[in-house]
């Protein structure tokens, strides 16, 4: 809370409007039971200690977060007007960063209370805020990965051909389960055609022999992320399969290679689409080659043509290039990749990148 503070003040912010949601997790490790319309909100500012604002009956709850010891609790109760009690809290005149997921009609609430005030979305003020990760969050981080690629290689001796998509998600959800997530985020399935849509919803389309399959799953262990990909065959297949996997194994090498503390984020992106660029596919590759993971599994910082932030030893993002070939196929190839103290990277996923078959 203390850095984040310092951060918003490096920033010409007055301070921080964290509400319910990754951020406040993040910050205190607080999560409200219930999403709530009653306000909830950690104030920060470098010049005061941290004040979460929170309603009277769930400040029992508050209380007992791992962050409460660092906290100040100011309690609401219903019939009082929660912006009157949170606006002595801020600088009439200042600008705020506020977590992007905060509710429009708080913040609606704020402004009437203190029309001088403005305010930005935390990504656009401080989009680095969780960006570096400390020894701790890398070890989750890690664990969280080395669950993800158990489950990736019990789910290579299951039965595909003759079931369908969201039967084999369904056992990989319960495979993430059985090694340790708590949350499944998603399990995506795209077998054929249905792979050439890079966020496919498994649906009830059955797997059939010749079929390349898009795995894309994750979700969180210990409260951090995890998110691989890998793309595996029905039998054997053809030549031009076997070379449109190829490109994108090397095109996720080459994003890896890349990863050097003190590069542009877009230059890992441009490693990547190269290489696939070169071998004729580069209009089929439809996305950003990675984005930053922890509390969430999106987050920045995101490896895109433009995103001139440094990598920084601590960062943590996905390399999952892509070619998507439509009415066709389509093969992805994802690993979580860390930028190391001494400025390479390194993978929190090591199962094969090789075509795997399965029956």
């Amino acid at each position: 809370m203390a850095r984040a503070a310092e951060a918003a003040a490096d920033a010409g912010l007055a301070g921080l409007l964290v509400a319910p949601g990754p951020d406040l997790v993040y910050l205190t490790g607080y999560r409200p039971t219930a999403d709530t319309e009653r306000l909830t909100l950690l104030v920060l500012a470098s010049d005061r200690d941290p004040v979460l604002v929170v309603p009277t009956l769930e400040a029992p709850d508050a209380d007992r977060a791992p962050g409460a010891a660092a906290l100040t609790l100011q309690d609401w109760t219903d019939g009082t007007d929660p912006y009157a009690v949170t606006a002595p809290l801020l600088d009439p005149k200042g600008r705020f960063g506020v977590s992007d997921n905060a509710w429009a009609m708080h913040l609606l609430g704020l402004q009437k209370q203190l029309p001088d005030t403005s305010y930005a979305a935390l990504t656009e003020a401080l989009p680095m805020l969780r960006a570096v990760k400390d020894a701790a969050e890398l070890a989750r981080l890690e664990a969280a990965g080395a669950a993800a690629d158990e489950a990736y290689r019990e789910i290579l001796k299951v039965r595909f051909r003759g079931r369908k998509e969201t039967d084999v998600a369904a056992d990989l959800a319960a495979l993430l389960k059985h090694f340790g997530h708590s949350q499944v985020d998603f399990t995506v399935v795209g077998s054929g055609p249905n792979g050439a849509n890079p966020h496919h919803e498994a649906g009830d389309r059955t797997i059939e022999r010749g079929d390349m399959v898009v795995l894309d799953f994750g979700g969180l262990k210990h409260g951090y992320g995890s998110d691989t990909t890998r793309t595996v065959h029905v039998g054997e297949p053809t030549p031009e399969e076997r070379r449109v996997h190829d490109v994108v194994r090397e095109a996720q090498q080459a994003g890896f290679e890349a990863v050097t503390a003190g590069v542009a984020c877009q230059e890992v992106d441009r490693a990547a689409r190269a290489v696939i660029d070169r071998a004729g596919y580069g209009e089929y590759f439809i996305h950003r080659t990675g984005h930053g993971i922890g509390v969430t599994t999106h987050e920045p910082p995101y490896m895109i043509e433009g995103e001139e932030q440094p990598l920084v030893p601590g960062m943590c993002f996905s390399i999952e290039p892509g070619i998507y070939l439509p009415g066709r196929f389509g093969v992805r190839i994802e690993d979580i990749v860390t930028v190391t103290e001494d400025g390479g990277g390194r993978r929190f996923n090591s199962t094969p990148r090789e075509l795997a078959i399965v029956e």
